[in-house]
């Protein structure tokens, strides 16, 4: 199946960027070339499950320092580096990471489901009142862009007859039964937003599973209990950066005064492949998921 390209996007759509300083470009012209290395990489992996997930989440980690390292932090204007935010050319990696790592974790995912980011399904409502008629009673569908999506495209069609023959509206969208936003640093704000997000998956879609992935970690941890979220996937085991060394990142002559100390802060702390192999494992759980089996459930006494 063909992957959504939303990190590729990005870089190309910075090349467009009239505001990109022209020492810059060539940096990204490079960030291109690294980028068709990464993804000839991950597309020629090959092996059982774990050999799967370990290459890959190596590729990962060494496309994503070269990104966050080489790319962002190593240049010497400081457009890159403070429009990270905005640009979102660092945490577009994973989204793009994402659909390698389950379709080539798991090839039984059938031909009919989207992997990727995608806007899903999260309500419905009708915009026709007894004066005012509208073709299908007025339908509309809201969606809620999701970072990552086991999806599948779903028709909706409503109409006033019965029999469909006249007056009908007509609306496509996606539903989204494994959904997860990924952030670069998680703190509590974005832990709430994640949890109402959660909330609004699982009442569009009562199956569905949400999972929140970050890179660092930037609150105190909570439990989830309370939330709909699944799990909180903490992709490098690690805690960000403190703010007292963070304020130096904002100059490139403070990012070279301490780039030997964040360079040695990516590599102690790279992609770990457990944690995205309980990932998978979470999405295989799902994909095994079967309905009881009758006498299954009379022997063994629950379901």
């Amino acid at each position: 199946m063909a992957l959504p390209t939303p990190h590729f996007d990005k870089l190309n759509a910075l090349l467009d960027n009239d505001k990109l300083p022209g020492d810059d470009k060539e940096r990204i012209d490079h960030a291109i070339e690294k980028y068709h290395e990464w993804i000839k990489g991950m597309t020629e992996t090959e092996g059982d499950q774990s050999e799967i997930i370990d290459r890959l989440v190596s590729l990962l980690s060494g496309y994503k320092k070269f990104i966050d390292l080489d790319t962002i932090f190593d240049s010497e204007s400081d457009f890159l580096y403070r429009q990270k935010g905005q640009l979102k050319l660092d945490n577009t990696v994973i989204e793009e990471f994402l659909p390698y790592l389950i379709t080539k974790s798991l090839p039984q995912l059938g031909e009919e489901m989207y992997v990727g980011p995608q806007s899903c399904f999260s309500a419905a409502y009708f915009t026709s009142t007894l004066t005012r008629h509208e073709n299908g009673g007025g339908l509309h569908i809201r969606t809620k862009d999701q970072d990552f999506t086991i999806a599948k495209k779903l028709f909706i069609q409503t109409s006033y007859d019965p029999s469909f023959r006249e007056q009908v509206l007509a609306r496509e969208t996606y539903l989204g039964y494994i959904c997860a936003e990924c952030k670069t640093n998680l703190d509590k704000t974005m832990f709430q937003e994640a949890s109402a997000t959660a909330h609004d998956v699982k009442t569009a879609v009562p199956g569905a599973k949400y999972y929140l992935l970050c890179e660092w970690l930037d609150m105190t941890p909570i439990s989830t209990a309370p939330t709909d979220i699944d799990e909180v996937l903490l992709l490098r085991k690690a805690k960000r950066v403190g703010s007292q060394v963070r304020r130096h990142y904002a100059t490139y002559r403070g990012r070279q005064q301490v780039r030997e100390e964040y360079t040695e802060y990516l590599s102690d702390n790279p992609f770990a492949p457990d944690v995205f192999r309980r990932l998978v494992s979470h999405i295989e759980g799902v994909l095994n998921d079967q309905d009881p089996d009758e006498g299954n459930v009379l022997s063994g006494g629950y379901f």
